[in-house]
């Protein structure tokens, strides 16, 4: 088995798969722009690239594809989906909906090894904004919402969460690249949240999250489809 999938990443596959590994660049390709949306992927190109078969490049299409990161197409095969400004609010809306409701269910159930594990995350999220690495934030902010909310217990939501974090991601670091306040702001509003988990406010975290969700869909709606940035916000949810 080869040692690596591309010469830039050097990123060795033990203990992965080769579709594994295959997914992980090509989702880390499309989330940092290195390809961008509506290009197409081409797999026999990049089964040279990687040095392995066109079996794992197919199951590694159609695994992105299920995550929303590529279409499947019967005549130009796997192209890296493109988001209007209604799909992001979509998407947006649904995590209103879904991550409120996840981190009010984990409050109670945080332990001190998810607030150690957290605070970590924090503190490589602000040392990866400082150094402008927009692939290492991307990752680390999907990855400290996720730590908190898997001890929700609520493993479908939190899979359809995840799905949407990666959907996003690439959207995310727009609006965090562009707007050196949202950059101040997420690092502000991530301290809030954690400080209302650890005192035990559910509700309060609930709140904050929601809020977190809106702004950053419409600040992003601003700055990628200004004509959609009036899209309706959707309602809270009750308490």
């Amino acid at each position: 088995m080869i040692s690596t999938l591309s010469p830039r990443s050097r990123r060795p596959l033990l203990r992965q798969t080769v579709t594994g590994a295959a997914v992980a660049e090509l989702r880390r390709r499309i989330l940092s722009g290195a390809v961008a949306a509506g290009e197409a992927l081409r797999q026999d190109a990049l089964a040279r690239e990687f040095g392995i078969s066109r079996i794992p490049i197919r199951e590694a299409f159609h695994q992105l594809a299920a995550e929303g990161l590529v279409t499947l197409h019967p005549h130009r095969g796997a192209v890296v989906t493109a988001l209007s400004g209604s799909d992001i609010a979509e998407l947006f809306d649904l995590r209103a909906m879904l991550e409120p409701d996840l981190i009010r269910r984990a409050v109670p159930r945080l332990t001190a090894a998810d607030f150690e594990r957290a605070e970590t995350l924090l503190a490589d999220y602000a040392a990866a904004i400082g150094r402008g690495d927009l692939e290492a934030y991307g990752e680390l902010n999907r990855e400290y919402h996720l730590s908190l909310y898997r001890a929700s217990g609520r493993s479908q939501t939190l899979e359809l969460v995840r799905v949407l974090l990666a959907n996003t991601d690439r959207y995310t670091r727009v609006q965090l690249a562009m707007s050196e306040g949202a950059t101040t702001r997420a690092k502000r509003e991530h301290a809030a949240l954690l400080d209302l988990c650890r005192a035990g406010d559910a509700e309060g975290a609930a709140r904050l999250t929601l809020d977190h969700v809106l702004a950053v869909r419409e600040d992003l709606l601003h700055l990628l489809e200004p004509d959609d940035a009036d899209i309706a916000l959707p309602q809270a949810p009750a308490a």
